[in-house]
């Protein structure tokens, strides 16, 4: 044995030898070294066939074990509705997660995917998930420190989940209300919107204050990667027709549509999305000046570019009708990230085709790769790639809703209180003999969470989540003794013979989302106008407006005694009654104006023919304690 020592020995050494070197070798999987050494060290290990794996995100039905591993997939996302399961549990995502994202680190590299999903007010397309107020009700609010916990909280919900990256928040500043979109708007005025960023550390963490501005910071695995969308315009299309033309100049387009973008950057904001619609005729998928000439060159932006849902597609009229086009445009304009959803294949093989003929370099390859691996290193899912069991009981937690009543409460605004100030009908008192509670939208849960809930387009009813709805909010509220009588729709006669002491009635829009929701007219849905007709005609009555936008309502102001916006308030309808019934007062002041007819339509705060039924800024107030 003796003779075979020194051999042996020399043998083990060299193994240890060769293993040391392997480990220093690997770079990119210690957390230690800097984060360009990790990205350029992994970019130089990775074939073509593996970056281009990294810049495609496809949809979770199609997301088998086998495509993530075969095909190198990058990202996955949930598309508007799309889930494990009806009404599934945290554990079914993070499960449903966990399996695309083993698959993913299967693969010779262990690049971990990224997982995406609209989370646009809380964790929207979850059962049993906190569902906040639009951000048409958020920007109500002024409130930068309550929008900052709205995002902690969302982080928190999502990664219950185990999904780490969210496609919000939309800083899109609505300047035509008959945009389909435009309750994803904080305000028509890009100061609010811009004010309204401060979501972002709350869904990433604050930034460190050494940062190099434009480099993405996601603070651990209890943040959540953000976006910023969508880029650039999309509030402002001609007569607000979704994924139109924005007709507007250069200045014009910084000055309206650009701030928010800034302070998102300087916030570390991770990803930005790529708007559908066109700039003065260019669609923004092709739009290489300010894709990659303004964000990334002159604001440094450094996360990564990602289109919307089939975006490159629409860059053609009919989408789709020449995607070799569509490729190069939209990765030659510097978009790092396709969200495909469907036909992976086919974009694969294309831009493979493209890099391979020199019609697309690997220059614009490698950028758009080293993008996505800074933010996937940033946000440590190479050392923590599974989703946390402990999370899950963050999903629709008591303290989330709490904060969800609170930005309920301070969304409201108050349009009407009496017809005379020397009557005021608000606050309303809790003891009374009878009261009427009427409305299409008073006991229905998915009207008032609206669109981008749990499905993309929301659902009416009360089955789709779990929540507290307006009149079960006002029963909750009101003195034991009194008595609340639920009439939807009731005629004048029902009202007159049952004297009531007042009447609630809570009308509004149907759920829409997107192109779906662009109206030409803005009026309420039926029976909206007669059931206000019906009741306030016949007694006392308080009107809460359950909608996206500013809707007609000039008609009918003179039979209402109180009027209030409640946008679209989502799960927490209690919030509606702590401030109906005066235990807090209202705050909001509209981020919106409010116009007579839609004739006037665009009009917005500054515009030389500003002729409003309630101007920006508006919102009156109750004293508590005078009453």
């Amino acid at each position: 044995m003796g003779r075979y020592s020194i051999p042996f020995m020399g043998v083990l050494l060299l193994f240890c030898l060769v293993s040391s070197s392997e480990a220093e070798y690997l770079k990119y999987k210690d957390p230690k070294a800097p984060l360009n050494v990790r990205i350029s060290d992994l970019l130089k290990r990775m074939s073509l066939e593996e970056k281009i794996g990294q810049m495609t995100q496809i949809e979770r039905s199609v997301a088998t074990p086998d495509v993530m591993n075969k095909y190198f997939i990058g990202s996955v996302l949930s598309g508007g509705g799309s889930v494990p399961a009806t009404k599934a549990s945290a554990a079914s995502w993070q499960q449903m997660v966990n399996q695309m994202q083993k698959a993913a680190l299967s693969t010779r590299l262990g690049i971990p995917m990224i997982y995406g999903i609209d989370a646009v007010h809380g964790h929207n397309n979850v059962y049993n998930a906190t569902v906040f107020p639009h951000n048409v009700g958020l920007g109500v609010t002024r409130d930068p420190v309550l929008i900052k916990k709205i995002g902690e909280a969302t982080a928190l919900e999502v990664r219950a989940t185990g999904i780490p990256y969210v496609f919000a928040p939309c800083i899109a500043v609505c300047r035509d209300p008959r945009w389909g979109r435009c309750y994803e708007s904080y305000s028509e005025d890009p100061k609010i919107v811009k004010t309204m960023t401060e979501i972002i550390p709350g869904l990433q963490g604050d930034i460190p204050g050494n940062s190099i501005k434009g480099v993405p910071f996601v603070a651990g695995k209890n943040k959540v990667a953000a976006c910023a969308k969508h880029y650039l315009g999309d509030g402002g299309t001609n007569k607000g027709i979704n994924e139109n033309n924005t007709l507007i100049s250069y200045n014009g387009l910084l000055s309206i549509h650009m701030p928010a973008y800034y302070d998102s950057i300087i916030k570390g904001v991770s990803t930005v999305m790529i708007s559908y619609s066109s700039w003065n005729g260019m669609k923004m998928h092709a739009n290489k000046k300010l894709i990659t000439g303004y964000l990334k060159n002159k604001l440094h932006f450094k996360g990564f570019v990602i289109s919307d849902w089939q975006g490159i597609d629409r860059i053609t009229s009919p989408p789709h009708a020449n995607y070799s086009y569509s490729v190069q445009a939209g990765v030659s304009a510097g978009i790092d990230m396709i969200m495909v959803p469907f036909n992976y294949t086919e974009f694969i093989d294309e831009l493979t085709r493209q890099v391979k003929n020199n019609i697309i370099p690997i220059s614009r390859i490698d950028d758009a790769v080293a993008r996505i691996l800074r933010v996937k290193f940033v946000m440590g899912l190479f050392e923590n790639p599974y989703a946390d069991p402990s999370l899950a009981n963050q999903l629709g937690s008591k303290e989330h809703r709490e904060i969800a009543r609170e930005a309920v409460r301070k969304s409201l605004v108050l349009l009407k209180n009496g017809k005379s100030y020397k009557k005021p009908l608000l606050p309303l008192p809790k003891k009374s003999t009878k009261i009427l509670v009427a409305g299409s939208h008073a006991n229905n849960l998915g009207y008032q969470c609206g669109g981008w809930t749990i499905t993309w387009q929301g659902l009416g009813g009360n089955d789709l989540t779990s929540g507290t709805t307006i009149l079960d909010a006002v029963k909750q509220t009101v003195d034991p003794a009194t008595e609340v009588v639920f009439n939807e729709n009731p005629d004048k006669n029902f009202v007159k013979s049952y004297k009531f002491d007042y009447a609630i009635v809570v009308v509004g829009e149907h759920t829409y989302a997107e192109t779906f929701g662009d109206s030409l007219n803005l009026t309420m849905a039926d029976p909206g106008p007669s059931t206000i007709t019906n009741v306030c005609g016949a007694i006392r009555c308080v009107v809460v407006l359950v909608t996206g936008r500013p809707v007609v309502i000039k008609p009918y102001l003179p039979k209402i005694d109180a009027l209030v916006a409640a946008w679209l308030p989502g799960t927490e309808g209690q919030g509606v009654a702590d401030v109906l019934y005066g235990d807090y007062e209202f705050t909001g002041k509209l981020a919106r104006t409010w116009f007579k007819t839609v004739d006037q339509l665009p009009m917005n705060v500054g515009d030389k023919h500003y002729d409003p039924l309630f101007p920006f800024g508006y919102g009156l107030t109750t004293n508590i304690t005078k009453y």
